[in-house]
């Protein structure tokens, strides 16, 4: 069962037996290859009763999921939300109170970019057992698929994650800080703010020659590796039609990137 909204209806129908406590975790899907997942995170996928996924968890991972799990679709796309954070909170809330075994499964790493914090949070102080189950985050799974180390001895001594997509009424990012040479920069959410962002990380002193890689799909079949700097980024993203999900890499470490698409990718496979 799968659908945008399915969830408290069905859920909450099982009567708990006595003794029958619920659990949720929160389970780290990795960048997309289903090779990546880890195995802790396997074993909890094949414990679950319900998943309760994103929409970028893939395909490859959602059929590990048992046929007799329940499945709920919570994904969201920018500007647009299938289900609101708080009504994600109260089915997780709900499915784990009706003696459910729920996994929350989240593309990357759930801790990272991926609201899994306030999920921890939220269950938590309503007495829910929960776990936390890592994931290779897209930082370093989509970086290293295509063959750019975010720390070098030579150019970078530092690596800083940052997201493209700030919440309404967010601070801006300390761009001076993040502008600081001998450091990697890896956006998340920002293709709709590619342009932005480069103006202001050149504006508070990162040259415009500076390397970028985007990397969008990283790790799955169809990735695609396309080079560009600060001063062509917002042309190129245009130019290339890049779409979620993707990453930046900001840096003279993107200029280690192999770029290209499927081909490419499949090759470095073989050859690894």
């Amino acid at each position: 069962m799968s659908r945008p909204g399915f969830g408290l209806e069905f859920l909450v129908r099982r009567v708990p037996r006595p003794g029958d406590a619920g659990s949720v975790a929160l389970v780290g899907a990795g960048p997309g290859d289903p090779d990546l997942l880890t195995v802790r995170a396997l074993r909890a996928l094949e414990r679950a009763e319900v998943v309760v996924y994103d929409r970028l968890v893939s395909a490859g991972i959602l059929a590990m999921v048992p046929h007799g799990a329940a499945r709920v679709d919570v994904g969201k796309a920018p500007g647009r939300s299938a289900m609101t954070q708080p009504r994600i909170n109260a089915l997780l809330l709900e499915a784990a109170r009706a003696g459910w075994r729920v996994v929350r499964l989240k593309g990357g790493d759930p801790m990272v970019f991926g609201r899994g914090g306030e999920e921890l949070e939220y269950l938590r102080r309503h007495g829910i057992a929960v776990e936390v189950v890592p994931g290779i985050t897209a930082a370093t799974g989509c970086a290293a698929a295509a063959g750019i180390p975010l720390t070098h001895r030579d150019v970078a001594h530092s690596a800083v994650l940052v997201a493209g997509q700030l919440a309404q009424g967010a601070e801006e990012p300390d761009w001076a800080a993040l502008a600081r040479p001998g450091q990697t920069v890896v956006v998340y959410m920002g293709v709709r703010t590619a342009g932005r962002i480069a103006q202001a990380l050149i504006a508070a002193g990162r040259p415009p020659h500076t390397p970028v890689a985007i990397i969008e799909n990283g790790t799955r079949p169809d990735q695609r590796v396309v080079p560009a700097t600060l001063g062509t980024l917002a042309a190129v993203v245009t130019e290339a039609a890049i779409r979620n999900p993707a990453l930046l890499v900001v840096g003279e470490v993107a200029a280690l990137a192999r770029t290209g698409g499927a081909d490419a990718v499949s090759e470095k496979r073989i050859s690894a």
